[in-house]
């Protein structure tokens, strides 16, 4: 009998393993099937010289956010790596957080194509779209 996991469980159980999210503070927010949102708070450990979000770190948060929703659609015994991604910097923000929402464009058995919006929370609420990301994916057998 196999046990049923869940796409909140299959994305948890790889977010665990991610160094530089941990580092960072990132936490999941929600996961459904072809759907992950990930949250960023501001802190010294993201910055560019400006005290603004970096750039590489709104693009990893992106590219994780749109991968975890990738994941969820990818075969069992499949985890995803990215191929390629391509990223829009649309505002420099500072202070508050970073929710990044990944979704699937369309999933096949071995490439699946996600999308990913930055927004920023300032911290009196504003929200600012800051990046728009599309990827592609590549699923390929869990070695863990």
């Amino acid at each position: 009998m196999t046990q049923h996991v869940t796409p909140l469980q299959r994305v948890q159980a790889s977010f665990e393993r991610q160094g530089l999210m941990r580092h960072w503070g990132a936490q999941i927010e929600q996961v459904e099937s072809g759907l992950c949102v990930l949250s960023l708070p501001y802190s010294d450990k993201v910055t560019q010289q400006q005290d603004g979000f970096h750039g590489g770190a709104m693009g990893a948060l992106a590219d994780i956010a749109a991968g975890y929703a990738g994941l969820t659609q990818a075969p069992a015994g499949m985890e995803v790596v990215t191929v390629e991604y391509k990223i829009n910097f649309l505002a420099a923000c500072q202070g508050g957080k970073l929710l990044a929402t990944g979704r699937v464009i369309k999933a096949g058995k071995r490439v699946i194509v996600t999308r990913a919006e930055v927004m920023h929370v300032a911290d009196d609420g504003r929200e600012t779209v800051c990046a728009a990301l599309q990827q592609t994916l590549m699923a390929v057998p869990k070695t863990y």
